[in-house]
């Protein structure tokens, strides 16, 4: 039986309360009668073999790579790379998807003799993984294998002697990523995508790229002229890390992808209200929703913090597909449409979002003021195909507590830049001025390659997320966030769902049109 497609609601006298997540918590809002809810597709079914599914596309691959074992034999150097701790959202519960691939292939690489093999976290600028995170995603026996003998690495972008410069695209970017992986026989690149964006040429040309290859496509221009990253024809992020994984195909580094999909299966059964209909609720769910809620509310935001990143999600592999980068990438995609896509006519004036407590870059971490909006801005914003959901001029209303507080050992940089570099703009044009001196601070890049810090850089980078849709939208309005955080970000803080929407008449007229973004679970709106 095909689970039931994406749904569009709309909203009249009878509709219950609609779910609404606000950080470490959610909220029930009655939206006024006209507006629309959008509904994610059902999670799609999970393979009923993993390992036999991920043995059999080693075996056959897309494209034009050869099967993997007949890549393999004795006396070859073979390295290993996987996406880091941001994927998946939530972490999954054991066995990690990766464990299950990387598995496979090492059992391969045993058969062959080959005895050179190096596996990398593929960082970019992102924080190093503590080992507890590198012990879930790749399992106790891979990691008591490699961690204990120096063969478990993770990339350092400011390591001079592990990175190699392999050239300039027609557009003059530099294409400098980790030399281990570049000068190996061959480079097993093992991907999760979550989203559209995730995958492709983006896995090695931004995974185990250096700052000197990354500020060709982490700028304000490329994300301001990317009309949605989820829509890959439309994204010149998307297009600059294909120009850049051209050359490195070019350049003779040996890629083979192994992309995996999941599916949409977030919460575990305690917490399964949260992807459910509104109307479809049980009884038993709407008291599991009261009393969460009010336990939440007593609950000191450290504890409330400590309990959702404790969550392990039951999604799935759906999917699993390897061999040649862009054959490999143009199935994962088909395979991420199928399960997120609904189909929405036209734009609105006001889009609603509820933003949960967590994005790829505060796992187990803070959700701080700059990470909100890149969340609602940046990501939410930005699933859809075609056209934004809200219309140009319009306003996004955004529900989280946006609090002004900080991990210091994640985000260190983050707090200057927030209390300096926004307090003079919010302009992401205007803050590229600062951007250098943030990323080759010598404190912030100790803090990058020694502890468990994002890179000096990376708010620059979550800001110019935002870049798209801050020039498309008339005004962002944040429900229930601290008023000084959100005005700092330069957006509108309201009490209340009410009060937002009483502001947002001020920019589109009384009477307007308005979506609301259900999610998570993930979905991606084909915006007609």
């Amino acid at each position: 039986m095909s689970p039931r497609p994406g749904f569009v609601l709309e909203v009249d006298r009878s509709t219950p309360s609609t779910l609404f997540w606000h950080g470490e918590g959610y909220r029930l809002e009655k939206l006024p009668v006209g507006s629309r809810v959008l509904y994610a597709p059902e999670p799609v079914d999970a393979l009923a073999d993993p390992v036999g599914a991920i043995r059999r596309a080693l075996d056959e691959p897309l494209g034009d790579a050869a099967p993997l074992r007949s890549q393999l034999r004795a006396g070859m150097q073979l390295t290993i790379a996987f996406d880091d701790v941001s994927l998946p959202l939530p972490p999954m519960r054991g066995p990690d998807i990766r464990q299950l691939v990387i598995e496979q292939v090492l059992e391969l690489a045993a058969e062959a003799g080959v005895d050179d093999v190096v596996l990398i976290a593929a960082l970019a600028l992102h924080r190093r993984m503590t080992d507890a995170e590198l012990r879930h995603a790749l399992g106790d026996r891979i990691f008591d294998a490699f961690a204990p003998h120096g063969l478990l690495w993770q990339h350092d972008a400011e390591d001079p002697d592990q990175l190699v410069h392999l050239g300039l695209t027609e557009q003059g970017e530099d294409v400098e990523i980790n030399k281990r992986a570049a000068t190996s026989d061959l480079l097993v690149y093992v991907n999760i995508n979550l989203v559209a964006m995730d995958g492709g040429h983006k896995s090695v040309a931004t995974g185990l790229a250096s700052y000197k290859s990354l500020r060709h496509h982490h700028n304000a221009h490329t994300m301001t002229q990317s009309r949605s990253f989820m829509d890959q024809h439309r994204s010149e992020l998307h297009s600059s890390n294909w120009r850049m994984g051209q050359l490195i195909a070019a350049s003779g580094v040996n890629v083979f992808q192994i992309e995996t999909n999941l599916n949409t299966d977030t919460f575990p059964e305690q917490f399964r209200f949260l992807q459910r209909r509104e109307w479809e609720w049980t009884t038993r769910d709407r008291a599991t929703f009261l009393a969460s809620s009010k336990a939440l509310r007593a609950t000191p935001d450290r504890v409330a913090r400590s309990i959702f990143h404790s969550i392990r999600a039951p999604h799935k592999m759906s999917a699993v597909q390897a061999g040649e980068v862009e054959a490999v990438h143009a199935r994962t995609t088909e395979n991420v449409y199928a399960q997120q896509l609904l189909e929405v006519d036209g734009q609105s004036d006001i889009l609603t979002m509820g933003l949960p407590y967590i994005c790829p870059y505060n796992v187990n971490s803070i959700m701080n003021p700059i990470l909100v909006a890149c969340l609602g801005l940046g990501y939410f914003f930005n699933m859809y195909r075609g056209q934004p959901l809200v219309r140009a001029g319009g306003v996004v209303i955004l529900s989280h507590p946006t609090p002004w507080a900080f991990h210091p050992g994640h985000h260190p940089s983050y707090i200057d830049f927030f209390e300096q570099v926004l307090a003079e703009t919010t302009d992401p044009a205007e803050i590229g001025k600062y951007e250098e001196s943030y990323a080759t601070d010598p404190w912030y890049i100790h803090l990058y390659r020694t502890g468990n810090a994002y890179h000096g850089v990376h708010p620059f980078y979550m800001w110019y997320w935002c870049a798209h849709a801050l020039e498309h939208v008339g005004a962002v309005i944040i429900v229930g966030g601290d008023r000084a955080a959100v005005r700092r970000l330069g957006f509108k803080p309201a009490s209340s769902m009410a009060d937002a929407l009483e502001m947002a008449s001020d920019v589109v007229g009384r009477d307007p049109s308005i979506t609301h973004l259900h999610s998570p679970p993930l979905l991606m709106a084909d915006v007609r």
